[in-house]
């Protein structure tokens, strides 16, 4: 028989009832389908600079029928001017609700009402090795769709204010500028992320922001302006303890706090708090570093006592220290 004979052929894939898709495709088409029409392309006209005007853009996805989005916050900063573009190609201006430069997080608000939003899912039910499509605008292509799996759950990345996100979803879904801001979403059309950041220079090191701190951000936005977090009002910095220190305190962490300076009137120096002091633990948890302390200050301590164990001149002394908020 020869080379080209019937047996040597290629096989056509079958159709299953029609369909040509493979499950894989199938389950991808579906997703984008269900998506990507409340996914808008988001144009930012800031204040004039001695350079020019400045401008940017991104990706954002409407969650609600009365047209409210979400995006990145540092899409929207500085946004003096902001337009959506939508799928079909039409415009409108859109309105910043509210932004959460910690969490990398922002509200938008389209006018009128919208047919087609996105719904947030459950981020704490993903698995690694799990498939996720991310949607967006990469360099002004609108609504392209690239897919990946999620490469792992829990990281923390560093936001543009300089506190640590926590429970950030890392996938390989590549990403591109332009796509920050835009949905991660399940084969089954949830949106379980918010794609903020890759890797320069990396490949297939992308991150998204999970969508249960989107639902919580979300929460304190539209209820309170802002999101709520208590604070001490304190300079400080992560140190690591000696590790004779370290037996001697019987300390399970390796680092601590060191105070560099204070606000006056703030929560830091009404406790009695003094530059040069250790943190050692806060609320009867011990802190390792900075970032421990953040997350601990949350809304729930407002105007609560908290106990501070501070290492002093050679001794472990205890104060008392009543968190507030910010303006």
């Amino acid at each position: 028989m020869g080379l080209f004979s019937p047996r040597n052929r290629a096989k056509k894939p079958r159709r299953r009832n029609g369909n040509p898709l493979d499950a894989y495709s199938q389950a991808v088409a579906d997703a984008a389908d269900a998506v990507t029409g409340s996914v808008v392309h988001l144009q930012v006209e800031g204040k004039p600079t001695p350079m020019g005007q400045a401008t940017g853009s991104g990706s954002g996805f409407i969650f609600t029928p009365d047209g409210y989005a979400l995006t990145n916050s540092h899409v929207v900063n500085g946004a003096r001017v902001l337009k959506a573009i939508y799928r079909d190609g039409t415009e409108a201006e859109a309105e910043v609700v509210g932004a959460d430069p910690d969490t990398d997080i922002a509200i938008v608000r389209l006018p009128g009402k919208h047919r087609e939003w996105a719904e947030l899912g459950d981020s704490s039910a993903l698995r690694q090795g799990q498939l996720v499509i991310a949607i967006g605008n990469p360099l002004g292509f609108d609504c392209t769709v690239t897919t990946g799996v999620i490469s792992a759950l829990g990281r923390s990345l560093r936001s543009q204010s300089g506190r640590l996100i926590d429970d950030v979803l890392q996938t390989d879904a590549p990403l591109n500028p332009g796509n920050s801001g835009g949905p991660l979403v399940t084969p089954d059309g949830l949106v379980v992320g918010i794609n903020t950041a890759v890797i320069a220079g990396a490949q297939g090191l992308c991150f998204a922001i999970a969508s249960n701190t989107a639902k919580y951000v979300v929460g304190e936005i539209l209820k309170y302006g802002k999101v709520r977090r208590s604070y001490l009002g304190l300079g400080a910095q992560t140190i690591e303890l000696p590790q004779r220190l370290r037996r001697e305190l019987k300390r399970k962490t390796m680092g601590a706090i060191r105070v560099a300076q204070m606000e006056a009137g703030t929560p830091a120096a009404q406790a009695g708090l003094a530059p040069g002091d250790i943190i050692l633990s806060f609320g009867g948890q011990e802190v390792g570093g900075v970032d421990d302390l953040h997350r601990l200050l949350t809304a729930e301590q407002l105007g609560k006592k908290a106990r501070l164990e501070v290492y002093r001149e050679g001794s472990v002394i205890t104060l008392t220290a009543i968190p507030g908020g910010r303006d």
